[in-house]
């Protein structure tokens, strides 16, 4: 009589267990970091935007750069670039993103900085070209 074993071994089934347990770990930890490289890459995309509004469109059309930027003076910028992603207004408190303009007068301003906060890489900060 010849007698065949149907099933898994214990053995087999505890290392398909850890088998599948370390790739889920590998998997969760991967998970998060793509969701904050995106996020920070989300939060450049916005400052660029931010920052040819008023390079190539703002300053050549005025001759100045505003003492506040928004979607109101920067129509060129798609106007939910000026919150983050948790809904905060450019320089608010607890925002992502920052302008600061410098040497002004009237409203009118001869430079400034632009600056998001990131989680995996330093500060992301753009300068104004005209001084």
């Amino acid at each position: 009589m010849i007698k065949y074993s149907r099933g898994f071994t214990v053995i087999e089934i505890v290392f398909v267990t850890v088998v599948l347990a370390i790739a889920s770990i590998f998997f969760f930890i991967q998970k998060q970091n793509i969701a904050v490289v995106a996020q920070d890459n989300t939060n450049k995309t916005a400052i660029n935007a931010m920052y040819y509004g008023l390079e190539e469109v703002f300053y050549p059309a005025n001759g100045y750069y505003p003492a506040a930027i928004s979607s109101d003076n920067l129509k060129s910028v798609d106007p939910d670039l000026f919150k983050d992603s948790d809904g905060n207004a450019i320089n608010t408190a607890g925002s992502a993103y920052n302008y600061s303009p410098t040497n002004c007068t009237d409203g009118k301003c001869k430079s400034y900085t632009l600056k998001t906060t990131l989680q995996r890489e330093d500060d992301y900060v753009k300068t104004s070209r005209n001084n």
